[in-house]
């Protein structure tokens, strides 16, 4: 099973990072996407106040509940102290979005016993892996 599989099957609780509140972007859509399909999203983002319905919080140290999983979607240069906080709190897996990579804070992710994804589309990779699960029959 790959580190994608298994985040995707065993993390149910998600704070997403830098989650937007603007319907058009894709975190918000990404969001949107991952409470469809059965997950608990908890929005973090020091700018917001309520997104997708819920408490968005300021960042991860002040979410009342376990996360499974962090998804960030910040820049490259910012996710360090993401995943610091990521690590005290003790998630078990960080994703870093499409376009989002940083080895030093990868590494330490790691290090810390956290399942890591850099550069990669959740809701991508759980399209992709839903439809391995289900493959299309085009037995009639």
């Amino acid at each position: 099973m790959s580190t994608e599989q298994e985040i995707l099957s065993n993390c149910k609780t998600i704070a997403i990072v830098g989650i937007s509140s603007n319907e058009e972007r894709p975190s918000h859509i990404i969001g949107k996407y991952l409470i469809n399909q059965g997950y608990r999203v908890i929005p973090v983002n020091p700018k917001e106040t309520r997104v997708l319905g819920e408490t968005c919080y300021p960042n991860l140290k002040a979410v009342p509940e376990r996360l499974d999983l962090v998804n960030i979607f910040r820049r490259s240069e910012d996710v360090e102290p993401i995943v610091d906080q990521a690590i005290i709190i003790g998630a078990g897996a960080v994703w870093m979005q499409e376009g989002v990579k940083n080895e030093q804070a990868a590494n330490k992710a790691r290090q810390a016993g956290l399942k890591v994804v850099q550069d990669r589309c959740i809701m991508k990779e759980h399209r992709l892996l839903s439809s391995l699960d289900h493959p299309i029959s085009y037995n009639v």
